[in-house]
């Protein structure tokens, strides 16, 4: 069988699955099951598919027909610019996420704190973009950890990170000049409501905390100041809806000016805020 025959029949499998962006995921899922990047596939769709790349194709379509994510089937995602590690135990890098990024970059650091760090996407990528920095990167999730870990031994960050276990600021004594985090904020009545690809097969933990989906930023704001150095700032990604709730929370907790970024689709996404 070619591959361009491949494709056709992978795709239509996962149309009928009722997977969206079905030609996508199937070009995705053929360029790995062949070893190639996605912008290479173009270029062997007319070759025959080579000995054992048919059975990987097979079994990532029927792994993906179950709404399993194409990040956890290839086991990697691109997240500005770099590829990650994705396992199980870890949320999926979004590109909403980037938003994050962007703004952290906007000022210079050179202690950075991430909380609840999954893959480690967020930290390591603000330590490559900055060679001078160091950091600290905590999760509740051993496993989680360990793909954050060896994240950044493929990156070449090992000797500028710590990963620690901690429940937010539980087992962090230190100060540093930038807090950034993505914590679990899916309210828990929300939950039924995702799409299986997340409901079903992203970890729980790291989507939501329960309850109205604000407890992580409780935690957060309560502590942040205690842990920042004098016009440090803080930055967390956030549901479309809790702008408000946050913003009061870190007002309270020292913030005097927390600032709503909006992301591609103009819904609130991001909060930064700096301590005087």
């Amino acid at each position: 069988m070619r591959a361009q025959q491949a494709l056709v029949f992978g795709t239509r499998a996962l149309k009928e699955a009722g997977i969206d962006g079905a030609g996508t995921d199937a070009r995705y899922l053929l360029a790995h099951a062949l070893g190639l990047s996605p912008d290479r596939l173009i270029l062997v769709l007319q070759d025959e598919m080579p000995d054992g790349a048919g059975e990987r194709f097979d079994a990532a379509i029927a792994a993906r027909a179950t709404h399993r994510p194409v990040a956890q089937i290839t086991g990697r995602r691109l997240f500005w610019g770099r590829e990650f590690r994705v396992t199980q135990d870890t949320l999926d890098p979004r590109p909403e996420t980037e938003i994050l990024i962007e703004a952290a970059l906007s000022a210079p650091f050179t202690r950075v704190l991430d909380l609840g760090t999954g893959t480690g996407c967020i930290a390591l990528t603000l330590l490559a973009e900055r060679p001078e920095a160091r950091g600290l990167a905590t999760d509740l999730s051993e496993a989680a950890l360990a793909v954050a870990r060896d994240n950044a031994a493929r990156l070449g960050l090992s000797d500028r990170i710590e990963f620690r276990r901690s429940d937010w600021f539980a087992a962090v004594g230190e100060t540093f000049d930038l807090i950034v985090s993505n914590p679990p904020y899916i309210a828990e009545d929300e939950m039924a409501g995702l799409a299986p690809d997340v409901r079903d097969w992203e970890p729980h933990a790291a989507l939501t905390p329960g309850g109205d989906g604000l407890d992580a930023y409780r935690a957060i704001a309560a502590g942040a100041a205690a842990h920042l150095a004098p016009g440090g700032r803080i930055g967390l990604e956030i549901g479309p809806t809790q702008a408000d709730a946050v913003c009061q929370m870190l007002r309270q907790g020292g913030f005097p000016a927390p600032e709503v970024l909006r992301d591609f689709d103009g819904r609130d996404r991001c909060i930064f805020a700096t301590l005087p």
